[in-house]
């Protein structure tokens, strides 16, 4: 694909990806994505023949991303707590969008579970990326259980402290959880394995 060509489709996907999660995948329309992304109608359809194209792109876009944050995290930080932590510093970097708009990943994974189970499969992949990078980060820090299992667990709890913060439009209360979470990272860094997981 020629440069142009290139920059062109990406801009299509990087509009399409911010508008599914302010607006939402079902109440983003072709228009919307046109207009967002500068573009004439017809070059949409050059390179997507229908929108859920559109949302497999943005769903690789941003596996892009994230993978390539997590692999900045694993070189910039020595030891595994610090990059436990880096995690958990999502939600206070992000607290103005979460209250706003919820979680990117959680509402889009939301909102295709109910009627596109196939789009959802490939959007549950996002989740699998950090739950995979933080088993191993938590098996790195010396968790004697089950890291995968604790690795939902704390993304779980991140969720939930998203929607909370969407719903009561509460920062401080991200703010506080964020602590909390930190303070148990402390603890199993100090081998108290069972303050997370019974």
């Amino acid at each position: 694909m020629p440069r142009k060509s290139e920059r062109t489709r990406q801009r299509i996907v990087e509009a399409a990806n911010q508008l599914f999660y302010y607006k939402g995948y079902h109440r983003t329309s072709f228009s919307d994505v046109v207009a967002a992304a500068g573009v004439p109608r017809g070059n949409i359809y050059y390179y997507f023949k229908s929108k859920d194209d559109i949302l497999k792109a943005a769903i690789d876009y941003r596996m892009d991303r994230i993978g390539g944050m997590l692999q900045g995290w694993t070189e910039s930080y020595r030891t595994p707590i610090e990059r436990i932590k880096r995690f958990l510093g999502i939600l206070p970097g992000s607290v103005d969008s979460l209250r706003r708009y919820g979680c990117p990943m959680g509402s889009l994974n939301t909102e295709l579970g109910k009627e596109q189970s196939e789009l959802q499969c490939k959007a549950r992949a996002l989740f699998t990326l950090f739950e995979d990078w933080l088993a191993d980060e938590l098996a790195e820090l010396g968790y004697a259980g089950p890291a995968r299992e604790l690795a939902r667990r704390m993304i779980a709890w991140g969720q939930g402290v998203s929607v909370l913060t969407h719903v009561h439009g509460d920062a401080e209360f991200l703010h506080r959880e964020v602590r909390v979470m930190e303070r148990l990272i402390d603890k199993l860094a100090a081998g108290e394995d069972d303050c997370l997981i019974g």
